[in-house]
């Protein structure tokens, strides 16, 4: 028996009797040649629905989506950094309020995102639900009779068989039900057809797409997050006014707000000592107690990076982290006015940092004026030594802490209404100390030391204790898993698109004019695929090995061919495995 022969010719002429036999293998909309619609409101709407939901446009709205987002990307945006906007607008006064029209400093908010937003979802859903339909009707259907010729079919086989018709029929029905096709009788035929999860997977594919489109919609709509800075020690409550800084979406209100609050106990970063990756942290945690809603029983958790500590639907992740040196000033009578850990920012991987310690309240100079101090802070974890000429850390650890203070003293214009980065100082209105050689008075400081002022200002004390501080995020994104779960579906049903394929075999058992039964088997596949004939040669040896086949007649004494009797092909082959009988 010879292998399965396979016709990769266009089907014409005689081909075209395949019927229903040949449609139907997918749902997608069939191409119509283009016609203008009737006149009127009416046929415009018909024209412009169709086209809106035919697969081409979604997939070009898909496209400009995806280009549309291209400027988010690569243009500040104010709900993300309005501080970088603005310094933008300084920078390109010309082109800034042509980006003000366009709408590109808030993209995915503008107009003509959501316009293109909109119709590929109303697209989407167009698509989906006609296909949807029909292919619940094709499931509720059974596959479609055996064409008139099978060995027309680009895949096909035959031989004669001193099996009865009627028990070929069958052993063909078991077979395929067993290879899980849905299959049954049509006539002198079996009918059968697999793959439908190939559709499934298309259908699951663009419905996942509109979930990700609502999920994505829902969570920009309602989402917030916002930033804390919290030092050992301290808490906080998620209440609006405690953040550092804070952006939301266009609906979400103060009340949406998970109600919690956490104190930071100690926060604990490791680094490496040696080798090529000195310095690279390998642990970043920071354990913290909190407690849900008013009256909620106190609990502990531990929260590293990328292991947030979640909430209900918010989510705290740790995103920083630095040192807070503890600074005490005294004034010139020894009173203590200012006593606090100072948190600095991180300039380097090797966490040099700097910062400013604003006393605000309670200072009075040596004549008993009221007035303010301020000292430019610059610290390093792991001092180099003086010989090494740099005030950069050597190592992000605290082995050798050196804190730099250079002081003033004057007013911080705290009080101007402005507000003021607890991080920069306002020397406007500040008067610098001076040394002996008439210079900016500063510092060194190990923890312990005392600068004294001049002229009996006071003095700036770095305690021994040294603090640490974290960095928290606070997210809420009420659409996250739904999103997850759209692209994990999406991922599945575009697997099952491409690596499943929809086929129909036919199975056909007459008994010829000499009465030997004619077997015939054909296959039928949505597109060119050698795994169509490779299981039909692969049916076609188990049927084969049930009804096994006989010599063929001598042709000079051939029947002629009736409308009763199997048309043959003359140039038909057995299916591959026949000779094994």
């Amino acid at each position: 028996m010879s292998d399965t022969t396979t016709d990769t010719t266009p089907m014409t002429g005689d081909d075209q009797d395949l019927g229903a036999a040949g449609a139907q293998l997918s749902t997608a909309p069939g191409e119509e040649p283009p016609h203008l619609p009737a006149l009127g409101v009416i046929g415009w709407a018909r024209w412009f629905w169709r086209q809106l939901t035919s697969m081409r446009v979604a997939l070009l709205l898909l496209l400009l989506l995806s280009l549309a987002a291209i400027p988010g990307s690569l243009i500040p945006q104010t709900g993300i950094d309005e501080t970088e906007v603005a310094a933008f607008r300084e920078r390109h006064e010309t082109l800034a309020p042509v980006y003000d029209t366009l709408g590109l400093f808030n993209v995915y908010s503008s107009v003509w995102f959501s316009a293109i937003y909109i119709l590929l979802f109303v697209s989407l859903i167009g698509c989906i639900i006609p296909r949807t339909w029909q292919f619940v009707g094709q499931l509720r259907g059974r596959p479609p009779g055996a064409p008139r010729r099978l060995t027309r079919l680009p895949a096909h086989t035959a031989w004669r068989t001193g099996a009865e018709p009627e028990d070929v029929r069958e052993a063909a029905l078991a077979l395929l039900r067993k290879r899980r096709f849905r299959a049954h009788l049509a006539g002198d035929a079996v009918a059968a057809e697999k793959g439908y999860l190939r559709e499934v997977g298309n259908l699951l594919f663009h419905v996942a797409l509109i979930v990700m489109l609502i999920a994505f919609g829902w969570g920009q709509l309602f989402k917030s997050e916002g930033n804390k800075l919290i030092v050992e020690g301290n808490g906080f409550s998620n209440t609006l006014t405690q953040y550092d800084d804070f952006k939301s979406g266009n609906l979400f209100t103060n009340d949406d707000l998970v109600p919690f609050s956490f104190d930071v106990k100690e926060f604990t970063g490791t680094y490496e000592r040696t080798g090529p990756n000195k310095g690279t942290p390998r642990t970043y945690q920071s354990e913290v107690t909190y407690t849900e809603g008013a009256g909620g029983a106190e609990k502990t958790a531990v929260i590293k990076v990328n292991k947030p500590l979640e909430i209900g639907d918010a989510k705290v992740y740790l995103v920083s982290h630095g040192y807070a040196p503890v600074v005490t000033v005294r004034d010139g009578k020894g009173n203590i006015v200012f006593q606090d850990a100072v948190p600095l920012l991180p300039l380097d991987a090797n966490v040099t940092s700097s910062g400013v310690v604003k006393v605000l309240d309670g200072y009075r100079n040596p004549e008993g004026d009221k007035e303010q101090l301020g000292f430019n802070a610059f610290f390093v974890p792991t001092f180099g030594g003086s010989a090494s000429g740099t005030m950069l850390s050597q190592f992000p650890a605290p082995d050798y802490p050196v804190l730099a203070l250079s002081a003033y003293h004057g007013d911080l214009k705290a009080d101007s209404g402005i507000p003021q980065s607890v991080y920069q100082m306002d020397k406007t209105k500040m008067k610098e100390f001076k040394d002996a050689e008439g210079e900016l008075f500063k510092k060194l400081l190990t923890p312990g030391e005392t600068m004294t002022l001049p002229d009996g200002a006071g003095s700036v004390t770095f305690e021994k204790d040294i603090k640490e501080w974290a960095g928290f995020q606070v997210v809420q994104e009420p659409g996250g898993g739904w999103a997850l779960g759209g692209a994990v579906a999406a991922i599945g049903g575009l697997a099952a698109s491409l690596f499943i394929q929809r086929r129909r075999v036919w199975v056909r058992a007459v008994r010829g004019a000499d009465g030997v039964t004619v077997v015939e088997m054909a296959g039928l596949g949505r597109s060119e695929s050698a795994k169509v004939p490779e299981e039909l040669g692969e049916l076609a040896g188990i049927l084969y090995d049930r009804a096994p086949g006989t010599p063929g007649p001598d042709p000079d004494h051939a029947s002629p061919k009736t409308s009763e009797t199997a048309d043959t092909d003359p140039e038909a082959v057995p299916a591959e495995g026949a000779e094994q009988q």
